[in-house]
């Protein structure tokens, strides 16, 4: 039986101490390096996928393996995912919703009109170098360069800070993306 939710932590450790709750009850919500770095890997494969299903199948194809990815990949569930797309500019800048998520990675939505569909670019490889992972608890911070290379082997790099939470389910979503540019003379 659990009694305490997992922001109860030291009342939990005390209560195994104490012989209470025993160790299986009490689990380990800590996001680790490998989660993180598996969840970047399944990002890149979803981008790729995205591109490759609208190539053989067009948009309608396209849309809903983008929206599976933002149910799966991205933490809709559990608020507002803070989401700062590359090519994103003026009023339509942030995007908090699946929504504008939805239409910067296949456009076609008349309300992002400047979408024109990032994830439909022709993508065929994907790689990333974290500059550094930060990791608290069941939250992480990752920041650092994905390459991102298409069919006609031109290569765009772009600046990537995620933000990772690990849920109650145990799965790690993404909650923080912001990707720019990298800045230029």
């Amino acid at each position: 039986m659990k009694l305490f939710t997992k922001k109860h932590g030291l009342v939990l450790i005390l209560l195994a101490a104490s012989g209470t709750l025993s160790a299986t009850e009490i689990a380990n919500s800590n996001i680790t390096e490998t989660e993180i770095k598996a969840a970047q890997d399944a990002w890149g494969k979803a981008l790729i996928q995205i591109s490759d299903d609208y190539r053989s199948g067009g948009i309608e194809k396209a849309k809903k393996t983008a929206t599976a990815v933002l149910d799966s990949a991205y933490g809709y569930s559990q608020g507002p995912v803070l989401f700062k797309p590359t090519l994103a500019s003026g009023e339509q800048t942030f995007r908090i919703n699946k929504e504008g998520a939805l239409a910067y990675f296949v456009g076609h939505n008349t309300a992002y009109p400047a979408d024109s569909g990032f994830a439909l670019k022709n993508w065929k490889s994907y790689s990333y170098d974290n500059a550094a992972i930060y990791i608290n608890g069941n939250m992480a911070l990752t920041m650092g360069n994905v390459h991102l290379i298409d069919r006609d082997n031109k290569e765009t790099t772009v600046d990537k800070t995620w933000g990772f939470k690990k849920g109650d389910d145990g799965k790690v979503r993404i909650v923080l993306h912001h990707s720019s540019l990298p800045f230029s003379k």
